[in-house]
């Protein structure tokens, strides 16, 4: 197990256009060859927008992109002709594919902050595809299987256990509250890379909220 503090993120963005950013994993100019990927997770970035901050119409390929908003509410446009508002307890995903352009704006009148995990798809090529869960229920499985993996979402109570899925690899990333992990004690923007995870239980020491990728061996 592999423990990252919030507090080793790169930080990017743009604070004076409103755009902070905290990137768990080499990103854009903070380029670590030691820190490139976890499994199929390429990316895992805590993005806060100011009211009329966001990112500008900009491209991807090869990459299924899911987001999870921690409060606000997200606008996403892209190339393909969707535009939807992602609010908390909402699953986004978009999968690239062999090409698509979208904008990221923080449209309301209040801040936002979202999550959101970059995943390698196990082949590349294809059309762009956009999907939207509204309030997925809590520890409804999530299947993204361009990449091989699953999302789970675990909403925890102060002493209430969930089952860590077993898996080749697991990401553990905690958005709110704390939790016990095998002895560690996490909190917001902490994560945990599991290798072989098996056995494992998560541990809510205050109400939490835990976002866990469980992927296939690449």
């Amino acid at each position: 197990m592999d423990v990252r503090r919030a507090a080793e993120r790169y930080r990017g963005g743009d604070p004076a256009a409103g755009i902070d950013s905290y990137h768990a994993f080499s990103f854009g100019p903070h380029y670590d060859p030691d820190n490139l990927r976890f499994g199929a997770v390429i990316a895992c970035n805590e993005e806060r927008l100011a009211p009329g901050a966001g990112f500008d119409e900009h491209p991807h390929s090869h990459t299924e992109i899911v987001t999870w908003v921690v409060e606000g509410e997200l606008t996403h446009r892209d190339s393909a002709g969707h535009e939807t508002r992602v609010r908390p307890g909402d699953v986004q995903r978009l999968s690239a594919a062999a090409g698509v352009r979208h904008v990221e704006r923080n449209d309301a009148d209040t801040p936002l902050t979202f999550v959101q995990m970059w995943l390698a798809p196990l082949k590349p090529g294809g059309d762009p595809s956009y999907e939207i869960v509204h309030g997925i229920a809590d520890s409804t499985p999530y299947a993204v299987p361009e990449a091989g993996a699953m999302l789970h979402v675990r909403r925890l109570g102060a002493g209430e256990r969930t089952a860590v899925p077993d898996g080749p690899y697991v990401y553990v990333h905690v958005v709110r509250g704390e939790v016990r992990l095998e002895g560690w004690e996490l909190g917001p923007g902490d994560a945990a890379r599991i290798t072989d995870a098996k056995d494992l239980e998560a541990v809510g020491v205050t109400a939490a909220e835990v976002l866990v990728w469980e992927m296939a061996a690449v």
